[in-house]
């Protein structure tokens, strides 16, 4: 049930004055609402910006440029001529200085008669311009009688807006959403407010909207950083309570005496890296506890990762139980079980693959043998969650890529099994402060180092100035029966990104010069078709493949030696680093060209100089972060961070830790949510929308 104090701010925006039902829309759009927003929608929908009013020239003394507000006597009024609505309406004003005109377009006569009539004094505030060497103000912004000039606020904030939406009409419903917001309880720590400087949250709300200084709308000023705050410990909590949930004690375990794990460690065709050993043992001592396992795996590309998960599938068979590994796409679902399958057939454990592409019969034998104890372990993609996919004793998930699923696919996946140990994999390493925003207060292995063998990848910038030297240089090295990789962003030329070689045009240019030496790769070729084209690569019967980022994951080419990347600075720092990990794979030593076009901005010249320095992942994570925010570093591309919508990662960094500590101490101290604290967290998750965590308060 949500508290009853904040029944004012769930109320519906249309309950507001001027707002009908064309607002409605344009609202919903705006907030990006599938429903009519609440009070709550707006005012959590924050200033971008102000506009000064407080500057109050003479005439002759307005700058050109800036926003004034002027006191003027209205000297005459010279409207459009019948039948010319393109004429503006002229409004000559003065004061003892000067000059100015009030220019409008397409104006109702009578309206401007009635705001400005001859003779009156009025008071005018817009961007002023010089025009004819007279002064002009077009479309005033505010036009108000000496009784009005005592409501005209001296500093007015400008909202992110959607197109047919007035600034005007958002302030006014806004301003009346702050009218009706209710006294709420403190559910921040009196320790936390003082340390932090934190306003309470109704000065916050009415200095971001009302605001007094030009700086009391930055995201860094103490006002926006209290709702930051906010809406950062009501993730933290709703990330505890979900946790406490997971670990809840969770009955019979799920490891058995390792005689499975030391069987696929045997089939294995080198030795495992010390991270991957250390990674496989706290896996399986997590299996052993009497709490369910929460663990984030993380790794570069290449690292290993799918063979730990696999050691981890083992331990849960060893015991009798069954495994799910879930991957986003269909490209990463094969990759894995392309690595599995010869491993688990060595160790005699049994395994299949569920996506869309099994149909029919075989799928049905598949679901059979998963319902009977059967199989040991199920990769496969959303397939997996379907409702007609029974596991007989489902023990572990192994969520590939997490970040690209919902939390609802995650239970769902877990909800096929009883009290399910979670394994998350993710090839792009996350920086902490991810972690702790989107996966709470996970446990975390890394895999730092390369698996044995692994070359180092010599890596080149090169502008595309010098594109005949590198096809000379690929030339050089088909005869000499390397494999090469090339690169292009887009698959088919676009009027609007003109310069950037299409992977269809470079492909016939590369073929010109080589002949069938060369194959062709993109998104929008049917599923078999790439297959195709990617097992001609792998044999050696194409020696240059021309790919757009579908080879991006997924795909592995031991053989390959060199990556050409074109148009690089189009590329984000993570996709070139995943990119180039598709080389080095063998015991070759490899090299990537980045090719680039002329001039370069600053920020490609500081992508292009990370990826050139360092091979390390965690390190070109953080680089990432710090270039581009993590909407773009988990590949969620939205701005701000994914799921929030007041705090910014760059602003707020140190806030995440802050509220995640805050979140643990919460859950130790008062984890029911009881007493008078406890209202007011309930009150905290409902505003902030993770009130789908309050139901497990106390479950199980």
């Amino acid at each position: 049930m949500r508290p009853t104090v904040l029944n004012p701010l769930f109320a519906l925006a249309t309950s507001l004055s001027g707002v009908g039902p064309k607002q409605d829309k344009l609202l919903r759009y705006l907030l990006d609402k599938g429903d009519t927003p609440r009070l709550v929608d707006l005012l959590l929908h924050l200033p971008s910006n102000v506009i000064d009013r407080r500057a109050r020239p003479k005439i002759r003394d307005a700058v050109p440029g800036t926003v004034a507000t002027l006191e003027v006597t209205v000297d005459r009024h010279r409207p459009s001529p019948p039948g010319r609505a393109r004429v503006p309406y002229v409004v000559y004003a003065s004061d003892d200085t000067g000059d100015v005109m009030l220019t409008y377009f397409r104006a109702k006569a009578d309206y401007i008669d009635k705001i400005l009539p001859v003779g009156a004094k009025r008071y005018v505030s817009g961007t002023v311009q010089m025009f004819d060497g007279t002064l002009q103000m077009v479309h005033p912004d505010r036009v108000v009688d000496e009784a009005g000039l005592a409501n005209l606020p001296g500093i007015e904030p400008v909202y992110p807006l959607t197109e047919g939406l007035a600034l005007g009409s958002l302030r006014r419903a806004v301003a009346q959403a702050l009218q009706k917001l209710p006294a709420l309880p403190e559910w921040i720590s009196p320790e936390v407010m003082r340390r932090c400087q934190f306003p309470p949250l109704g000065e916050a709300l009415h200095r971001l909207h009302a605001p007094l200084e030009l700086t009391d709308i930055l995201p860094n000023g103490p006002y926006w950083s209290r709702l930051a705050y906010d809406e950062l410990l009501a993730g933290q909590l709703a990330l505890a309570l979900v946790r406490a949930q997971l670990r809840r004690p969770a009955g019979v375990r799920h490891a058995g005496d390792g005689h499975l794990r030391n069987k696929v460690i045997d089939a294995l065709p080198y030795a495992l890296t010390s991270s991957q050993r250390e990674a496989a043992a706290a896996i399986a001592n997590d299996l052993q506890q009497p709490v369910r396992m929460l663990r984030l795996l993380q790794g570069d590309v290449g690292s290993g990762k799918t063979v730990v998960a696999l050691l981890a599938a083992a331990a849960v068979a060893e015991a009798g139980k069954q495994a799910a590994l879930m991957a986003p796409t269909e490209i990463l679902a094969r990759q894995h079980i392309k690595t599995i399958a010869p491993l688990a057939e060595r160790a005699g454990l049994r395994v299949a693959i569920l996506t869309g592409r099994e149909k029919g019969k075989e799928r049905r034998d598949i679901l059979a043998r998963l319902a009977a104890g059967e199989l040991d372990l199920l990769v496969g993609t959303h397939a997996l969650i379907q409702d007609d996919v029974a596991f007989k004793a489902l023990a572990l998930a192994i969520v590939d890529e997490q970040h690209r699923f919902g939390v609802r696919e995650r239970l769902a996946l877990t909800s096929k099994g009883d009290a399910v140990d979670v394994l998350v994999l993710s090839a792009t390493p996350i920086p902490r402060t991810l972690v702790l925003t989107y996966f709470g207060d996970m446990d975390i292995s890394e895999l730092r180092e390369k698996p044995a063998g692994r070359q180092p990848i010599d890596t080149r910038t090169v502008p595309d100035s010098r594109i005949g030297e590198v096809i000379d240089a690929v030339g050089r090295a088909v005869n000499a029966g390397k494999l090469v990789y090339w690169i292009c962003p887009l698959v088919e030329e676009s009027e609007a990104i003109d310069h950037l070689t299409d992977a269809t045009k470079r492909f016939e240019s590369l073929r010109e010069r080589f002949g069938d030496k060369v194959g062709l790769v993109h998104g929008q070729m049917k599923g078999a078709e790439k297959d195709r084209a990617m097992a001609q690569f792998a044999a050696g019967e194409v020696s240059v493949l021309v790919a757009t980022t579908v080879v991006e994951v997924g795909v592995d080419v031991p053989a390959a030696t060199i990556m050409v990347i074109e148009n690089a600075e189009r590329f984000g720092l993570a996709q070139l680093h995943q990119l180039r990990g598709r080389i080095g794979r063998g015991s070759e030593s490899s090299t990537c060209l980045l090719l680039y076009r002329e001039p370069l901005g600053e920020m490609s010249a500081a992508r292009l100089r990370v990826i050139r320095e360092t091979t390390d992942g965690f390190r070109i994570a953080e680089e990432d972060l710090k270039l581009r925010g993590e909407g773009d570093v988990l590949g969620t591309r939205q701005s701000g961070m994914p799921g929030y919508r007041i705090a910014r990662s760059e602003v707020h960094a140190q806030l995440i830790a802050q509220a995640r500590d805050e979140a643990l101490k919460i859950m130790r101290d008062n984890p029911k949510l009881t007493g008078a604290q406890g209202d007011a967290l309930r009150c905290l998750l409902y505003l902030y929308e993770r009130d789908e965590a309050i139901p497990l308060i106390g479950a199980g």
